[in-house]
């Protein structure tokens, strides 16, 4: 899907969708405001389908991390950054000493499309040195997509849960910049950790929670400067919410 065009991206997209027909009268008949694009609102369509997909275990976790990193990589960040009402939102914007100050966008009401999102969605605001701490997830499915600035990202797989630690593997550590992304479910990467390299650094989230019913669903702190094991693998301990962020806050 690498090649496709923006006209391409939003036809198939909108093509796939039949619950959300209505979307091509719509747009055919420019019945949307200038700052609501097409490819915007069908790709909102298409996270959300992809959710929804995921919780009614047509897809696995991991098929719907694949999904959500190939959406991420078609949608315009200009055309997000208007569809979500970038600037308003972070206007006169005050920093968290520590860790992420967590801001909640509101999407545009757009007639045919879902009202009741299967997924949640927030905006982190952080200040150089500044992080998302490191943590995992118990029965999520979340995404990170990089709206400004710069980041050092970190992923780990979670191998073993073992009473007050967690059997940690490194998978992921690299630079994230502007439309970087990067997924999390159980049973792939489930811990991340990322810090603001730049003065100021945003990042889009999306979260599915109660992936499967009935179970726990929640963060997992923890600390993964703990002790080296063969395969280079780490025990790394728990730790409440408070010391996480006091350490890597």
């Amino acid at each position: 899907m690498a090649d496709l065009t923006r006209r391409e991206f939003a036809q198939r997209t909108l093509g796939s969708l039949l619950t959300y027909s209505l979307l091509e009268t719509l747009f055919s008949a420019d019945a949307f405001p200038a700052e609501v694009k097409p490819v915007a609102a069908a790709w909102l369509a298409r996270v959300d389908a992809a959710g929804r997909d995921l919780k009614g275990e047509k897809l696995s976790q991991t098929e719907w991390q694949s999904q959500i990193e190939e959406l991420f990589g078609q949608i315009e960040l200009a055309e997000l950054l208007k569809f979500i009402d970038f600037d308003q939102l972070t206007a006169e914007l005050e920093f968290r000493e520590q860790g992420e100050r967590s801001l909640k966008p509101k999407f545009p009401e757009v007639e045919g499309l879902p009202t009741d999102l299967v997924f949640g969605h927030q905006l982190f605001a952080l200040r150089k040195g500044r992080s998302v701490v490191p943590h995992g997830h118990d029965n999520m499915a979340t995404a990170f997509l990089i709206l400004q600035g710069d980041f050092h990202g970190r992923h780990y797989d979670r191998l073993e849960d073992d009473g007050d630690s967690i059997i940690i593997r490194p998978t992921i550590d690299e630079s994230f910049t502007v439309g970087g992304c990067s997924t999390v479910s159980d049973h792939k990467d489930n811990v991340h950790w990322f810090k603001a390299t730049s003065e100021t650094a945003f990042i889009f989230n999306i979260h599915v929670l109660n992936v499967v019913e009935g179970r726990k669903t929640g963060r997992v702190y923890i600390d993964p400067d703990g002790e080296p094991l063969a395969g280079d693998r780490v025990r790394a301990r728990r730790l409440k919410a408070a010391e996480a962020y006091k350490l890597y806050g």
